[in-house]
């Protein structure tokens, strides 16, 4: 069996692994900060829940669809707050199509350390613009993922597409 590796993933995996310890999540940090502050990646807010661009993307404009309420897993999420996120996850991939024009998106969770969720006790939802032939050789040989968009830029972009919805 061949493996890829990702060390880059790690710094951000154990950059969290004291989050309990700390008492904070950043999550949580953010539900009541101004979309128009750009110290954060905010990017909209519902009722129940946030949106905002992951610090450590996979591809330009990853978003991530987070629950306001402080929740750890899928069977704590009420049917409203499972409703507002599958409805924000399909904002979000109106307005990625905007702005991106992807040729298809990765969508999902992941529930648990083993799984690789960095933030664990928080449950967020990642969405990923996905091009044909958007993995090369940099990730493949040199270990680099290369973002071309600036984290600001993106926010200010999806922020106006997601103004037009």
């Amino acid at each position: 069996m061949n493996n890829l590796w990702s060390p880059w993933r790690s710094k951000y995996i154990e950059s969290f692994k004291n989050e309990n310890e700390k008492g904070s999540c950043i999550f949580c940090e953010v539900v009541d900060k101004e979309i128009t502050d750009d110290n954060n990646l905010l990017v909209t807010k519902s009722f129940l829940t946030i949106t905002m661009l992951n610090l450590y993307p996979y591809n330009n404009g990853h978003l991530m669809i987070i629950p306001k309420r402080h929740v750890g897993k899928l069977d704590e999420l009420s049917k409203e707050e499972s409703l507002a996120i599958m409805e924000e996850i399909k904002f979000a991939q109106q307005a990625l199509t905007q702005v991106y024009q992807p040729h298809g998106f990765n969508i999902g969770a992941n529930l648990g350390r083993a799984s690789g969720a960095g933030i664990e006790d928080h449950i967020h939802f990642h969405i990923v613009p996905r091009w044909n032939g958007d993995t090369n050789f940099m990730p493949v040989i040199g270990e680099v993922k290369v973002i071309s968009q600036d984290l600001l830029e993106s926010k200010h972009k999806l922020i106006k597409a997601y103004n037009r919805k």
